[in-house]
């Protein structure tokens, strides 16, 4: 039996493979695509690689059995509009079979309660403005924090989502078949869903409450655009620019098999992370959870991250996905991890870049912040947000934090561009 993990770069984004099952009995899980310039040179070749190890025939489709989006931002569900696009087309390189895509739109989202008090085309409206993307929100792209460019890239992804979701019922992939298709999400009354091959899947993000608060404050949002009291695209953005709305969209799962467990979660945040475990009863109040590999949220932003969370999660291997661009992973979230676990505990620390691209990438999105803020302190010098200081390679790259720790740099395992990363956690899948 195997059950491992697939590590693909996917430079700012998130791209992985799920492997389960055993050689009779072959199963497969996609998870996210990537930004652009992931699918061709690293996906597409990776299934075509899975396709092969199974020794079909050239024509016979590859069994998917679930592709999942953990939410609709770019940087994971370009990728996949691109697998989607060549599968619609007449005649594709390979042809997969996927049963289920686990999606939940934005839209759905959104209508899903305030159907209830605010028509669904009044939603659809005020959602088909973003269609522009970033450009509607005019200078705001440029001058906005962290939290500002994660909510543009959320709002300005929803075209994405519908897109991803029409080409599903085209190709007949069930929407979230193992629950009903309906919106996935965590309640005190979710139960497991068990995949064929045996694999257990429990969902601990997004939670229902906050799904419905994001809805009540959406409904109040349309009654006042309805009234007349319009808002304009910066205003707009400015109510969804919370540390929550990254979580809110993102779907966590615990997936289980063979007495090994992966934590994947998406871009959530830790906290809501935790709140969500609780919820699925897998964490108990003030307990711990042990993970044999756990896909740190958001690409390793501290943003998202204390260092509480990576002492009440603990796992084998810890996989940071990025590739330095917005600056994840971050220096000071490695930092959080080595205060919880130390030198001495037995894990692993995976990366998708080299830390020279890392660190490069990181400095140049340094500069680039500093130099926005540079420019904010000059129109309103009397403010307290005083613009950062210069990049200082000794206190704020990832390589001279490992230098200072060589046991820490011990502990590193560098996905290889092309090469298979493949983390097994039962027996080794051939591919």
């Amino acid at each position: 039996m195997y059950f491992s993990l697939d590590v693909l770069p996917a430079h700012k984004g998130d791209c992985l493979m799920l492997h389960y099952g055993s050689e009779s009995d072959r199963h497969l899980m996609l998870i996210d695509g990537g930004p652009a310039d992931v699918y061709k040179p690293q996906l597409k070749p990776r299934i075509k690689r899975v396709h092969a190890s199974r020794q079909l025939d050239e024509t016979d489709a590859l069994p998917v059995d679930v592709v999942m989006v953990s939410h609709i931002d770019d940087d994971h569900i370009r990728g996949l509009l691109e697998l989607t696009k060549e599968q619609r087309g007449k005649s594709p390189d390979l042809r997969l079979r996927v049963r289920s895509l686990w999606h939940n739109s934005f839209d759905e989202i959104l209508s899903g309660e305030a159907q209830e008090a605010v028509p669904a085309s009044g939603a659809a409206s005020v959602l088909a403005g973003l269609d522009q993307g970033p450009a509607a929100f005019g200078g705001e792209l440029e001058d906005g924090n962290e939290e500002t460019h994660q909510a543009i890239e959320l709002l300005s992804s929803i075209p994405q989502g519908r897109q991803l979701r029409e080409d599903a019922e085209a190709l007949r992939w069930g929407i979230n078949r193992q629950f009903k298709g309906r919106l996935i999400s965590a309640t005190e009354a979710s139960k497991p869903v068990t995949l064929d091959g045996g694999l257990k899947v429990t969902v601990a993000g997004p939670m229902q409450r906050e799904l419905s608060s994001l809805r009540q404050a959406h409904e109040k949002w349309l009654r006042e655009h309805a009234k007349g009291r319009r808002k304009t695209p910066e205003a707009m953005l400015a109510a969804f620019v919370d540390k929550s709305v990254p979580n809110l969209s993102s779907i966590v799962v615990l997936a289980e098999l063979g007495g090994k467990t992966m934590l994947l979660t998406g871009d959530a945040r830790g906290d809501r992370i935790l709140e969500g475990l609780k919820l699925a009863r897998v964490l108990k109040p003030g307990g711990k959870l042990h993970v044999n590999i756990l896909k740190v949220p958001h690409h390793g932003s501290s943003n998202n991250m204390e260092t509480g969370f990576f002492r009440r999660v603990t796992a084998d291997h810890y996989v940071f996905s990025g590739d330095g661009q917005h600056g994840n992973p971050r220096r000071e979230t490695l930092e959080m991890l080595l205060e919880a676990r130390g030198h001495d505990d037995d894990y692993a620390i995976h990366l998708t870049y080299p830390l020279k691209t890392i660190d490069t990438a990181r400095e140049a999105d340094w500069n680039k912040e500093q130099a926005k803020e540079k420019k904010r302190f000059k129109k309103n010098p009397v403010s307290k947000n005083k613009p950062r200081s210069n990049w200082s390679p000794a206190k704020h790259s990832l390589a001279a934090l490992l230098k200072i720790h060589p046991e820490l740099k011990k502990k590193l395992r560098i996905v290889k561009g092309e090469h298979l990363h493949l983390i097994d956690l039962l027996d080794p899948v051939k591919l």
